[in-house]
């Protein structure tokens, strides 16, 4: 395992002054490099935690912010005010992809042909259309993600290796919606495939928390969220031992 560094990085999009989490190795040489999505609740510990374990295997990851350093725990009609109108526009999600991505890209010792994307929920839905536009991800991770719409004609040119995931009782991204996303990649010869996690609800990651941020123990949320969610340790440990076989296997 790497050594790591972290820091907070600061600048403008979307109307927004938005602050990122930047992880990487400490060392010489170049490393891959990995474009982080949260969710629709916002940058939070989990996600910054994803780009510090990814910089200890060797990746300098940026988790990008989208909603200017704000998190909505316990507040899901402001998270989805601010999120479902984004979702709806490509124009702004690309907009504000794009910005983090060339920050990340502009980060000394990043290997701009080992690149790769992992999504949460609506963090997916920008890096799905950043590759879908052209950016050469290596492989795309996405987890119980927002999906652009199943158009096979739209991923006709893109070479990403895309691994998609979800919780079996997830209400907001059920298997059937991945799998119809899955048939259009699969018409447009994108190499893809399907995790199903047996039980698992919506944002399964999510560790229930007090206003604080501290840990409630249990699997239960104590706050208010939208219906559906539910925390499932087990498979949040292996989501992401698959998210990073994938990557190990496209560096090869």
């Amino acid at each position: 395992m790497q050594e790591i560094t972290t820091t907070q990085v600061f600048y403008d999009a979307d109307g927004l002054n938005m602050v990122a989490h930047l992880a990487r190795p400490l060392g010489e040489g170049t490393w891959p490099a990995v474009l982080i999505g949260h969710d629709g609740v916002g940058l939070d510990d989990y996600q910054r935690s994803r780009a510090d374990n990814l910089a200890t295997h060797g990746y300098i990851a940026l988790a990008m912010d989208f909603h200017g350093g704000q998190t909505f725990f316990g507040r899901p009609e402001a998270m989805l005010a601010r999120t479902l109108p984004l979702l709806s526009d490509e124009g702004r999600m690309l907009t504000i992809g794009r910005i983090a991505l060339d920050i990340l890209l502009a980060t000394p010792n990043v290997d701009i042909n080992r690149l790769f994307a992992l999504g949460y929920g609506a963090g997916s839905h920008i890096v799905l259309e950043l590759a879908k536009t052209g950016t050469p991800f290596k492989a795309i991770a996405v987890v119980h993600p927002s999906l652009p719409k199943p158009d096979a004609n739209a991923w006709r040119n893109v070479n990403s290796t895309i691994l998609l995931c979800t919780g079996s009782e997830d209400p907001i991204c059920t298997p059937n919606q991945l799998l119809e996303f899955g048939h259009a990649l699969q018409d447009a010869g994108v190499d893809w495939s399907v995790n199903i996690y047996g039980g698992a609800k919506h944002a399964f990651w999510a560790r229930p928390t007090n206003s604080d941020g501290s840990p409630v123990e249990g699997l239960t949320h104590v706050q208010a969220t939208v219906p559906g969610i539910g925390y499932h340790p087990k498979h949040t440990e292996r989501a992401w031992r698959a998210v990073l076989d994938l990557f190990v296997e496209e560096l090869k």
